[in-house]
């Protein structure tokens, strides 16, 4: 995994970007299809209205690396949506992952496990943001510039798992990596960024969690049609909020278009929840109890010693009481959790 910092303006962020991928020797085949060239260009336009900073900072990679900058957003806006040819292009699209918060006495806690083809993993990132303009952050990510899952400087986490969408549904709009960039960028806490996404237009079918340091917590449910809030559950001594790769309420089953084709994702959430009262609320340390429940000690969730071509390529726990990460680069049973940098220390040279 690489460890990147980040500061400055949007568009000197995205430079540096674009001197690391070419001092690398990184390249990008950006072959696209005509659905997805329009797709695209529809989708910057809304990028561009709600996120303008964010697309300066791509040009600062497409003018570094010298390629359109159109053609990039547009290939970045497909990713998680609608990027299928997936042999012609990187990264893969994300079908894997569960993510939960989860509120005990004084603690808040968020752990993710994130389920990728393999190949993907060299390529992955931890990012420390520390824009000139907008709050600091720390991201983590299959991709660049947007990302899987972060936490900002003032305690919000935000994550998304990926759910199927059939083509013909899929909208212009934000997909679910770009909508986590932008609430750890633009919100403060869960209300604020459940408020901010409920105005985005979203492109595809995805789930995003949302948890502050203060215990509020909750999953948007999204479609480019319609999004519902689902809150935490409570259990006596605490609260848990969980997302795996389908709908979990009832009247979004409808819009998920997986056929069931979703890595056991019943099984995965079913031992989250499970865990959290038989295990966690009582634990002495709650952030190694979130760790031995991500490296599968009590029930299915990283095991895919069956799947061909399929892992966890990182876990992660956020402690959001006290702004400390903590990732294993690679599948948790056999990688150890290293404490990471925290947003709150993001002066990055």
């Amino acid at each position: 995994m690489y460890h990147l910092r980040c500061k400055g303006t949007h568009y000197e962020m995205g430079a540096k970007c674009g001197k690391i991928f070419i001092r690398s020797g990184i390249s990008f085949p950006l072959k696209l299809d005509e659905f997805q060239l329009a797709h695209g260009r529809e989708s910057e336009k809304i990028l561009r209205e709600f996120f303008p900073e964010v697309c300066e900072e791509i040009r600062g990679v497409t003018d570094v690396i010298g390629v359109d900058y159109l053609q990039f957003a547009s290939w970045m806006l497909c990713m998680g949506c609608c990027l299928y040819n997936l042999k012609e292009n990187i990264p893969v699209e994300v079908r894997g992952c569960t993510a939960f918060a989860y509120a005990v006495k004084d603690r808040v806690i968020y752990g993710r496990n994130n389920d990728l083809p393999p190949y993907l993993r060299r390529g992955c990132k931890s990012e420390l943001y520390a824009p000139k303009s907008g709050r600091r952050f720390h991201i983590t990510t299959s991709s660049f510039i947007n990302g899987e899952e972060g936490v900002n400087e003032h305690g919000l986490a935000a994550a998304m798992t990926f759910v199927m969408t059939d083509l013909k549904k899929i909208q212009p709009g934000f997909n679910s990596c770009f909508i986590v960039r932008y609430l750890l960028e633009k919100a403060e806490d869960e209300e604020q960024a459940v408020s901010l996404l409920l105005r985005l237009p979203v492109a595809s079918n995805c789930n995003i969690l949302l948890a502050d340091k203060s215990g509020e917590m909750a999953v948007v449910e999204c479609t480019p049609s319609v999004k519902r809030i689902r809150r935490a559950e409570e259990f006596e001594g605490g609260g848990i909020v969980c997302t795996v790769n389908s709908f979990t309420s009832g009247e979004m089953k409808g819009y998920d278009d997986a056929d069931g084709n979703d890595y056991g994702s019943e099984r995965r959430y079913r031992t989250v929840m499970d865990s959290f009262h038989k295990y966690i609320v009582g634990a002495q340390d709650h952030v190694e109890e979130t760790e031995r429940l991500l490296r599968g000690d009590y029930g299915f969730i990283c095991q895919y010693d069956d799947e061909p071509d399929f892992e966890t390529v990182w876990s992660s726990v956020f402690d959001l009481s006290r702004l400390d990460i903590y990732c294993a680069e690679g599948d948790p049973r056999k990688k150890k959790f290293i404490k990471q940098a925290s947003p709150s220390l993001a002066a990055a040279p």
